[in-house]
């Protein structure tokens, strides 16, 4: 099978589009022949982490396609499924924190951005139906990132308030979706007036300059609840838009990991502060519910053939996509 394959160098300088072998599934697992898969900034870390003397890896977290062969002792789904994947591993139950040995698909073990894919059969959850491959394809990590920041570490309610900073990545469009799902005054920021604009659209109250001052733009309204992602580089202005009481959850660290913080502030001000990765499977198939339910369908920023890869990434990597970015594997109607 076709697939891409990081081998010999670090970086995306190691990933090539070659020809891969296929294996049968083992019992408990099913092989998916995939259809689309989806991009996350998670994929270029990962050519950093696997190293040259490690052996070949095929990368890719997120996918959807068509059940084409399961092992012994798989019940739950049948050849011809549509199904997506949940790229979780070793999570089941929602807890505090992942278990250990929890593991993400495309590192270490082969991952998406494959012709065909293998994975633990209870992995594959039916595609919702009203979504389209394109859709179903880039959905899983980072609405399941946005899942538990936004209900489970966050419990965002109705008419709360919530401010997105960086609007524009695939887990911050869905934290726009989901949090006006449930009636919440969604805020967000970006240094671009095209993403703010396309942000109002999709029903934020406001979208304000990242490159100016946030209190006077959102005329010292606070918040019920900050999902920050970004890092250093806009934490403390975060943390300041919080009201007395409220909440900061963060899953991402893009413009520095390392932050000074004023305790005494933060204590007087009675602050919760939450990090959070990825969910477990029940919060999976509660994200699953939730979006069936709202009929939510993810934005799909732009789609690429496996063999442009690096223009998919290049993309990703300049952040200069509005929602998610795809790869179209294996022609499919709908």
């Amino acid at each position: 099978m076709k697939a891409l394959v990081h081998k010999n160098q670090k970086g995306l300088s190691g990933l090539v589009f070659t020809e891969f072998e296929e294996k049968g599934p083992k019992p408990g697992e099913v092989r998916i022949k995939l259809v689309t898969a989806g991009l996350n900034h998670r994929d270029l870390f990962v050519m950093e982490r696997h190293q040259p003397s490690d052996p070949p890896l095929i990368i890719g977290s997120d996918g959807a396609g068509i059940v084409e062969a399961v092992g012994d002792g798989v019940n739950n789904v049948i050849v011809g499924d549509k199904v997506i994947i949940n790229p979780g591993l070793g999570w089941k139950e929602k807890s505090d924190a992942p278990p250990e040995g929890f593991e993400i698909l495309g590192l270490p073990f082969h991952g998406t951005f494959a012709e065909k894919v293998t994975v633990p059969a209870e992995n594959a959850v039916p595609k919702p139906a009203h979504l389209t491959w394109e859709e179903a394809g880039v959905l899983s990590l980072a609405a399941l990132t946005a899942y538990r920041a936004l209900f489970t570490r966050g419990r965002l309610k109705e008419h709360q308030k919530v401010l997105i900073p960086g609007i524009g990545s695939g887990v911050a469009t869905f934290l726009l979706q989901f949090a006006k799902a449930v009636n919440a005054e969604v805020y967000v920021t970006s240094r671009s007036e095209e993403k703010g604009q396309r942000a109002r659209k999709l029903g934020a109250v406001q979208a304000i300059n990242s490159n100016e001052d946030w209190n006077r733009q959102l005329d010292n309204q606070k918040m019920d609840l900050v999902i920050e992602s970004v890092g250093a580089a806009t934490f403390n202005k975060s943390l300041d838009q919080l009201r007395t009481g409220g909440t900061i959850v963060t899953f991402g660290a893009s413009a520095g990991d390392q932050i000074q913080l004023d305790l005494r502030k933060f204590f007087y001000g009675q602050y919760s502060f939450f990090g959070t990765t990825m969910g477990s499977s029940e919060e999976f198939n509660e994200m699953i519910q939730f979006i069936n339910k709202h009929k939510i369908r993810p934005i799909v920023d732009k789609m690429f053939d496996l063999n442009q890869f690096e223009h998919a990434f290049e993309r990703l990597n300049k952040a200069e996509q509005f929602g998610k970015i795809g790869f179209r594997i294996n022609s499919q109607s709908d």
